[in-house]
Formats: C-alpha cells, sequence, structure tokens
C-alpha cells in the first residue's frame, strides 16, 4: 500500500492519529506533499514510516529545505507519480506539472483540502490535512493495487472512507 499524506505543521512529532497512523505504519511507501514544518516533524515521520518519499512545502524550515527537493517523481504498482506541494495555476498548473513529468497522477498539497479528481488526462490527489485540515475534513489517502491499476480511498483518521477511486496508467 502506497499512503499519502500532506500539511502536518508541526513543530515536533509527527501528528499522526488512528487509522492515518496505522496507514503509515503498514505502509510500504509514504509520500507526503510538503509542509512538515520543522525538522523535528520530519524526523518523527521517519521514524515511522518505512519508505518515505517526501517533498519541501512554502511553510517548511529551511533545515527541511535542505532535506528534500521541491518536487520529485516515483513510480508505484507501474503508476508514475508526481510530487509537489502546490503550483500557481491550480489543477491547470497540476495537470500541465504531471504531463510535463510523464505522470499518471499529481500527488499535492496546500490547500489542506482533499481532492480525487480523474476528470483529467492525469488526475490530481490531495489527501489534505490529518493535522489541520482547516475547515476541510482531515484526511489522508491510501492507494492499493487492484486489476488495472491502483483503488485510492480518501480516509479520515477515524476510518472513515469518504472518496474512492481505481487510477490507471495513462499510456
Amino acid at each position: 500500500m502506497l499512503v499519502a499524506v500532506s500539511d502536518t505543521h508541526a513543530r515536533s512529532g509527527h501528528k499522526l492519529t488512528g487509522r492515518t497512523l496505522e496507514a503509515v505504519r503498514e505502509a510500504e511507501m509514504v509520500v507526503h506533499a510538503g509542509d512538515f514544518n520543522r525538522e523535528p516533524a520530519l524526523d518523527a515521520f521517519c521514524d515511522v514510516a518505512t519508505d518515505l518519499h517526501g517533498v519541501y512545502g512554502n511553510t517548511d524550515s529551511p533545515a527541511v529545505r535542505e532535506r528534500l527537493p521541491v518536487a520529485r517523481n516515483l513510480e508505484y504498482e507501474g503508476l508514475r507519480f508526481a510530487v509537489t506541494h502546490t503550483r500557481e495555476g491550480g489543477p491547470t498548473a497540476l495537470s500541465l506539472f504531471g504531463r510535463e513529468r510523464g505522470a499518471d497522477v499529481v500527488v499535492f498539497g496546500h490547500s489542506h483540502r482533499p481532492t480525487l479528481d480523474v476528470s483529467g488526462p492525469v488526475a490530481l490527489l490531495n489527501p489534505g490535512s490529518h493535522a489541520q485540515p482547516r475547515g476541510n475534513r482531515p484526511g489522508h489517502a491510501e492507494l492499493e493495487p487492484v486489476a488495472g491499476g491502483l483503488r485510492c480511498r480518501l480516509v479520515t483518521p477515524d476510518g472513515e472512507v469518504f472518496a474512492e477511486e481505481t487510477l490507471v496508467a495513462s499510456g
């Protein structure tokens, strides 16, 4: 399973609770789409995630920025992912970012709003914020292999699934 999280905004600790903490511990790969905030939060994620792939966000300290890229590509179960915190220009810019990187899925953060949009040429996935939802539903994303792709679910720390789609490779 791949788990995606974002927008922790912590000075220390990972702020993971409930199903989100379980999912991160169980995951083969964890993607964090930025805004750990401080280095102790990044270290706490490294302690609980077997394989962490993060990017830095706009509120991350210089110490976090020194350890993480602003964007990255990765592959999981045959799908290509492009990860960033945000892009000026909203969904169009995110889709273009993904296409430029040959991605099937863009994982992003910043808005704290969980989003799963498969309507365009590149799927857009914002796991939301597990720690500071800012008026949105707190969440993370769980992606598991199924026939033909990955089942992607947006899940609250309480374990409620509130969105689900199957993501497929574009070509």
